[in-house]
């Protein structure tokens, strides 16, 4: 069997990854050919993306370098496009019956997914009947919660069954256009309802923020004791603000008596700060920020502390008409302001002749055609314009700022996540500046350059 080709743009990528790490761990192309034991006309050929770089000379590396394998081995790509678009029928030929008790309790179906994107969207069928609405029903089967945040919209009628924090076993009752949130590790199931004319479905969109990846890697690598000292009391806004103090003062190591003469705030107030005993107001949040060395918004707990199950019936949902020609109505779903980022629609598409891309967001976004008729999704990508169906059932990813646009009378479910760029990475990648930018992306140029002077 011919090996598959491994695409030039992977190799490219690949070449300028590789290059960045030896940047970071100064070493020249010809210190790595050295200690790596080839020529440095290999190292050439992997920096210039003309070669892969084998997984023995990874292995070496890693025995060498303080490096980990993964370190060498970049996110594939398989959204050239700029949108994945999965249809029903594909949906349907990925079917398959879990069962719970010994009995067929859900039929999951896969819909558009992309290995660059954050979230495992489910498509689930609630194949159990409930014949009450008793949260203690023997019938339903929970799960035990599992590390992903979970977005829920419910079409047909569904009963939602969840533990809150005290272990209290609750149902909710959900009709079509509902949604909820739940944070990970909180146990839950869902059923139909006894007199449902159908079996009630659920798009249960799964997804990781900021904790999967790297940060879940490197906590992995220590104790489970010392890991879960990073985990800071956010139970209450007292707890949050002095849990947020105390962490960086200690990071610090200041004796309360610099602290004092450093923040020129006098020692018994501090330790009421330190203690949950008073929240500091905004001038003396700024004394400790300087004295620290960080910002505010570092030291500054929740604006509000909200449940872990986060309940939304569709006519509670806020709407408006976007934009100002009113090509679109969109319904707030269920959200959470613990995760900024994320944020879910219902939105009614209105027929238009506009031809304008009236759309385009900075966040990882999930589609499903939840209505009953086809709409037309029309798309620019590195300057190539795309059009494409979307029939009832089918699904569509889209790269964060992608235009596009939605043509036809119909309904969708949106779900735009922030994955891990946004929040303190853009941040970071502000301050490395905007003509720093495609560097950070991809590195190109040794961090030296050997043979000019005062480079």
């Amino acid at each position: 069997m011919e090996k598959e080709k491994v695409p030039d743009s992977f190799l490219v990528r690949s070449g300028n990854n590789f290059l960045g790490i030896l940047n970071d761990i100064k070493r020249r192309p010809e210190d790595a050919a050295e200690e790596l034991g080839i020529s440095i006309d290999e190292i050439d050929l992997i920096i210039s993306g003309q070669k892969n770089i084998s997984s023995k000379l990874i292995e070496k590396a890693v025995k060498i370098w303080p490096v980990n394998e993964r370190d060498f081995y970049i996110i594939s790509d398989d959204c050239p496009t700029g949108i994945i678009i999965m249809n029903a029928d594909d949906s349907l030929k990925s079917s398959r019956i879990m069962e719970r008790a010994g009995k067929p309790y859900y039929e999951y179906r896969d819909t558009a997914m992309s290995k660059t994107a954050p979230f495992r969207p489910e498509w689930i069928l609630e194949l159990c009947k409930i014949n009450d609405n008793d949260p203690n029903n023997p019938h339903a089967q929970w799960n035990h919660g599992h590390f992903m945040h979970q977005f829920t919209y419910f079409i047909g009628e569904v009963n939602f069954y969840y533990e809150d924090t005290e272990g209290k076993k609750h149902v909710a009752l959900m009709n079509t256009g509902d949604s909820m949130y739940i944070t990970p590790f909180t146990p839950h199931t869902f059923t139909t309802r006894k007199d449902a004319s159908e079996n009630g479905l659920i798009l249960a969109l799964t997804y990781g923020s900021k904790l999967t990846g790297d940060v879940q890697q490197e906590l992995s690598s220590m104790s489970i004791d010392c890991g879960s000292k990073f985990a800071l009391d956010f139970s209450t806004i007292e707890n949050s603000s002095s849990s947020l103090l105390q962490y960086y003062y200690e990071i610090s190591n200041f004796s309360m008596t610099e602290f004092e003469n450093r923040t020129t705030i006098p020692k018994e107030k501090l330790i009421e700060f330190l203690s949950k005993k008073q929240i500091p107001s905004f001038d003396d949040l700024t004394k400790i920020a300087t004295a620290l060395n960080v910002n505010c918004r570092d030291l500054m707990p929740n604006d509000v502390m909200e449940s872990k199950v986060i309940i939304k019936t569709h006519e509670k949902c806020a709407h408006w008409t976007y934009p100002e020609n009113s090509n679109y109505e969109f319904f707030e779903l269920a959200s959470t302001t613990s995760l900024p980022h994320s944020k879910a629609f219902e939105i009614i598409i209105n027929e238009s002749d506009d031809t304008t891309l009236d759309l385009k967001v900075g966040l990882h976004q999930y589609v499903y055609n939840v209505g009953d008729s086809k709409l037309k999704i029309n798309w620019n990508y590195e300057n190539k314009s795309y059009q494409k169906s979307l029939e009832p059932g089918d699904s569509a990813y889209v790269k964060p700022f992608v235009s596009h646009n939605f043509r036809g009378n119909g309904k969708i479910l949106v779900l735009r996540i922030g994955g891990k760029i946004v929040g303190d990475s853009q941040r970071e990648l502000s301050i490395v500046g905007i003509e720093n930018t495609k560097r950070a992306i991809s590195e190109t140029i040794q961090w030296f350059d050997p043979k000019t002077p005062n480079s």
